[in-house]
């Protein structure tokens, strides 16, 4: 079955009601009440016992209060996006939640393959040809670094098949997914070109109704200094949105890296807003970008180990793993904070942090300063 509707003010707010959480747990981003811990489903395994693990951890999470699921069609060869869209099936089938409440977030960018890794090179030729080339959603010439492609055929393309794994007619943020990717092998001018023509066909998308509002999802881009090969400018990436879709163009969402190793977009003034070098969160505030935090326990390296003075600056959490993300959810300027979870044991220990209030941004700062 293919579930018609999208996230709503009034289908969040309702979720956001029917749990007893403290006000900081769910936040107002453009309209729609968000849980300030999303999970994420990246990592794993392309096997059926981490299929069914998914599909009992984003159920979980439901339940637990949390309404942002993220994925990308090539995590998991595919089957990522197919265990959440089962997981809920079962959720709304049983009338549990409705899909007004929940945001999907998905990716298009890196070839995703179908349920397993090419046999072979010859394999690896034949699924690019029959899937893209023949069809026409691109050429040869436009896959880089032999693995990422954003022309607007291979993305409507990608969306559709996301569309199709989720069994949603719409999903509610659709990132371009680490598009600095494409520097590896193009002129910035060319990038600039590849980018806009990408927000264009998301644009049309956007009018079909079969995504709420775009964005990029990036890993370096942003977190690079401006000398660096990778390096994204937002006020760039915003000027190639404003090209393609005019002043009320759908970029809405940026994701990005943030945690207690990777703590870039707020501590390096690597982006210039208005002549003056701010750091990527204040940027984003200052042009309305909202921003989801990707690795927040750092793909798990953050789930033990941190320094002792985290847990000083951080009280009443039992884990390094709570306090990693009660760093992330509280950084100024962060909206969600992603967090992996394929075991439920992991999902009842991170969603404990929810009962939590963030730490105000003065407290934040401070908190910064000890911690590194």
């Amino acid at each position: 079955m293919v579930y018609s509707g999208q996230a709503t003010s009034g289908g969040t707010a309702a979720f956001r009601g029917s749990f007893a959480r403290n006000e900081g747990h769910f936040r107002d981003i453009g309209g729609l009440w968000m849980s300030s811990i999303g999970i994420g489903t990246y990592l794993g395994e392309a096997d059926s016992e981490t299929d069914t693990a998914y599909r009992e951890s984003v159920a979980l999470a439901v339940r637990s209060g949390c309404n942002v699921i993220d994925s990308a069609i090539n995590y998991r060869f595919q089957r990522s996006e197919r265990s959440i869209g089962e997981a809920l099936s079962a959720l709304f089938d049983s009338g549990q939640v409705s899909r007004e409440q929940i945001v999907l977030t998905t990716k298009g960018g890196f070839l995703p393959f179908d349920g397993s890794p090419p046999a072979g090179a010859d394999d690896f030729r034949d699924y690019l040809a029959r899937t893209y080339f023949d069809p026409g959603c691109c050429g040869q010439e436009d896959i880089v670094a032999n693995c990422h492609c954003i022309t607007p055929g291979y993305l409507r393309h990608e969306l559709e098949a996301s569309l199709a794994n989720l069994g949603v007619e719409v999903v509610d943020v659709y990132y371009v997914h680490n598009p600095e990717t494409q520097l590896q092998e193009v002129s910035r001018e060319i990038f600039a070109e590849r980018l806009t023509a990408a927000f264009s066909e998301l644009e049309k998308v956007a009018g079909e109704g079969k995504i709420g509002c775009h964005g990029v999802a990036t890993w370096a881009g942003f977190r690079a200094g401006e000398d660096e090969s990778e390096y994204l400018s937002l006020e760039g990436v915003l000027a190639c949105a404003a090209v393609a879709g005019g002043a009320d163009h759908h970029f809405r969402m940026v994701q990005l890296p943030l945690n207690v190793g990777m703590p870039e977009a707020f501590s390096r003034p690597n982006q210039r807003v208005g002549g003056e070098t701010v750091s990527f969160l204040a940027a984003a505030a200052r042009l309305g970008v909202s921003v989801m935090a990707s690795g927040s326990i750092l793909q798990g390296r953050a789930a033990s180990g941190l320094p002792p003075v985290l847990a000083e600056v951080f009280p009443g959490f039992d884990t390094d793993a709570q306090r990693a993300i009660q760093f992330t959810r509280s950084a100024p300027g962060v909206g969600v904070a992603l967090v992996g979870m394929r075991q439920s044991a992991h999902v009842e220990e991170n969603m404990a942090v929810a009962g939590t209030p963030p730490a105000s941004s003065d407290q934040f700062k401070k908190l910064f300063r000890r911690a590194s």
